[in-house]
């Protein structure tokens, strides 16, 4: 069995060296890769990318590819997994990092013994530059799910997921635009399986300002989602849709006066 991790980075060298040898230092009994992308960053990703394969004895796993040209995060996306081989994928940005040298093994292991799931995530710890905390623990994320709870909005941070490859064919051509591509996804995914979730944080969410998500207001945040999911909702069958037209409504609510709010639950309810 052979397992890729997939790994995109942008401009990482504060962090790019945690992350490559948090996944270096992992404990399998099967082979890996990781599959690192940098989209030609411009600070000093290159060179510490390049010293840090150099200096892991289990350097040799690395498969590294500096882009000649600036390709864009999500086209930078693409590219990476189609240089993926491995019967399972799984992810890490370049300014995250895993967090528990096992985590690899027991996701592969229970998607190895489940094969009516196609996706495997778990809890993570979420870094600012001020405090590292667990993923708000009290929310009610089910053990065992399934793309309709997804539908009803992104519960699975990119690094803390695994899931089978070659679930489907060639990725939508709308991937390579879309503003949220670890979202289409999972839901690529999850249209071919169950999903798992481990209640254990294994690996470490890092949110700061210069993020392409962090880095937008609110608002700005609203109509970029609004935008995605009427698009993201084309490529699903009736009931998928139903449920991402009533997660469209909820945040066209958060923006709208008390009469619109109404409105908004009137027509979520006969969705």
């Amino acid at each position: 069995m052979f397992v890729s991790v997939v790994m995109i980075t942008y401009n990482h060298s504060a962090y790019i060296k945690q992350a490559i040898e948090s996944i270096l230092s992992q404990h399998t009994d099967f082979e890996f890769e990781l599959v690192i992308s940098n989209d030609k960053s411009t600070d000093d990703t290159d060179a510490i990318i390049k010293e840090t394969i150099a200096s892991n004895p289990n350097g040799h796993k690395v498969k590294y590819y500096n882009n000649e040209t600036n390709l864009g995060m999500m086209p930078n996306s693409v590219a990476a997994l189609e240089k993926a081989s491995g019967k399972y994928i799984a992810l890490c940005e370049g300014d995250d990092y895993w967090c528990d040298d096992q985590k690899l093994r027991i996701q592969v292991e229970f998607l190895e013994a489940n094969p009516d799931f196609s996706i495997c995530f778990h809890n993570v710890y979420l870094l600012t530059d001020t405090e590292m905390k667990e993923d708000n623990p009290r929310k009610r994320i089910p053990e065992v799910s399934t793309i309709k709870e997804l539908a009803k909005n992104n519960y699975i941070h990119t690094p803390s997921v695994v899931y089978r490859n070659n679930l489907f064919g060639e990725l939508p051509q709308y991937f390579s635009e879309a503003p949220i591509g670890d979202y289409f996804l999972h839901m690529l995914n999850a249209q071919h399986g169950k999903i798992k979730y481990i209640d254990k944080p294994m690996s470490v969410y890092r949110i700061h300002n210069t993020s392409y998500w962090s880095s937008k207001k609110d608002a700005e945040q609203r109509v970029i989602m609004i935008n995605f999911l009427t698009k993201l909702k084309t490529y699903f069958d009736t009931d998928v849709q139903k449920i991402l037209n009533r997660q469209i409504l909820k945040i066209r609510s958060k923006d709208a006066s008390f009469f619109e709010k109404l409105n908004y639950k009137i027509k979520a309810l006969l969705q």
